[in-house]
C-alpha cells in the first residue's frame, strides 16, 4: 500500500506542474508573439512483483507482473503555431507570417531570437537604430545592428534642406575658403518602410520607395521547440534547436513574410486552457483521493488485533 501513496503523490506533483503551465499560458494570453506551452508526462519505473511464470499445465505466461511507480514531467514544449495578426498603426511594428524569428543583440552582446516585433527607431549620434522596447538592437542579414543615417538614403530623395529666400546685400570678403552650403537629403526615419522580405525602403523624389541596402535578418530553426526560453519574450539557440538558418541566404527554406504595422498575438486559446485546467484539477483531485484511501487502509490495518 505504500506504493500507492508515492504513486499518487507523483501524480499530484506532475499535475501541479501542469496547472503552472496552464496558468502561465493564460497570464500571457495578450503577450505579443507568445507561444503556448504544454506539459508532457512519462511513466516512472516499473517494479516487477512476479517474474515470467507457468500455468498449471506448464504453459509459460508471456509476461510477468509489473506495477507502475508513478509519473513524472518529461518536458514542457512550446507550440509554434501562427498567432493572429493585429493591426497597430505603428510603422515599426512587425509581424512574421511563417516560421521565422527576428534576430536581436542584447545589451550585453548576446544573440537572441524573438517573435515579438514591437520595434522602434532609437535616434542617436550615430543615426537611427532599429531596436526593441528593451533597447536590444535588431540585426541585419550580416549580423550587424541596423543603423540608418542620412548617408544611407537615396541621393535623389525628396527635398534638400531649404535655405532662406530673401534679398541681401553681399560684399566680397577676403579669407580662406569656407565649406559649401549643405545640400544633403532630409532624413526622416518615419518615412522608412519595410518590405515583406525585411528590406528597408525610403521614398525618392517621385515618392517611390527604394531599397537603402539594409535588410532585417529573419531566421529559422530545424527544431524551434528546442530553443531555450529567456525573459522578455527572447529565445536562445541550443544544440537541440540547431543553428539559426538565415532565410535570405538559404534557398532551401520556405520564406516568411513581414507585415509592417502589425503585431502577432499569442496563440493561446482561452477555452482550450480552461478545459485543460478542469482536466488537470480533476486529475489532481483523484490522486489526492488515492492518498486519502491509502491512508484509511493503512489505519484499518493498524487497528487489527
Amino acid at each position: 500500500m505504500m506504493r500507492s501513496l508515492w504513486t499518487a503523490a507523483s501524480g499530484m506533483i506532475t499535475q501541479q506542474t501542469n496547472v503552472d503551465t496552464i496558468s502561465n499560458n493564460l497570464a500571457n494570453i495578450n503577450t505579443t508573439g507568445y507561444k503556448k506551452e504544454s506539459a508532457e508526462f512519462k511513466s516512472l519505473l516499473y517494479q516487477t512483483i512476479q517474474e515470467k511464470s507457468y500455468d498449471n499445465n506448464g504453459v509459460p505466461k508471456p509476461v510477468g507482473i509489473q506495477v507502475g511507480l508513478g509519473v513524472r514531467n518529461s518536458a514542457i514544449t512550446s507550440r509554434f503555431t501562427q498567432g493572429t495578426l493585429q493591426e497597430t498603426g505603428n510603422d515599426f511594428d512587425l509581424a512574421i507570417e511563417g516560421k521565422g524569428f527576428f534576430r536581436v543583440q542584447t545589451q550585453n552582446g548576446e544573440i537572441a531570437y524573438t517573435r515579438n516585433g514591437s520595434f522602434r527607431m532609437a535616434i542617436g549620434v550615430n543615426g537611427a537604430t532599429l531596436a526593441d522596447s528593451d533597447g536590444n538592437s535588431v540585426l541585419d542579414v550580416n549580423g550587424m545592428p541596423i543603423v540608418v543615417t542620412a548617408a544611407d538614403i537615396p541621393a535623389d530623395t525628396e527635398e534638400p534642406v531649404d535655405g532662406v529666400d530673401e534679398d541681401q546685400d553681399v560684399e566680397d570678403v577676403e579669407g580662406e575658403e569656407g565649406t559649401e552650403g549643405a545640400n544633403e537629403p532630409v532624413f526622416n526615419p518615419s518615412k522608412i518602410t519595410i518590405s515583406e522580405t525585411g528590406a528597408l525602403m525610403y521614398p525618392n523624389k517621385k515618392g517611390v520607395a527604394v531599397p537603402i541596402n539594409k535588410q532585417i535578418s529573419i531566421v529559422q530553426f530545424n527544431n524551434p521547440s528546442g530553443l531555450q526560453k529567456m525573459s522578455n519574450s527572447l529565445l536562445k539557440e541550443t544544440e537541440a534547436s540547431g543553428e539559426a538558418r538565415i532565410e535570405a541566404n538559404d534557398t532551401g527554406l520556405q520564406k516568411s513574410k513581414l507585415r509592417q504595422g502589425y503585431l502577432e498575438g499569442s496563440n493561446v486559446q482561452a477555452v482550450d486552457e480552461v478545459v485543460n485546467l478542469i482536466v488537470a484539477q480533476r486529475a489532481y483531485e483523484m490522486n489526492s483521493k488515492i492518498i486519502t484511501a491509502t491512508d484509511e487502509m493503512l489505519q484499518q490495518a493498524n487497528n487489527l488485533r
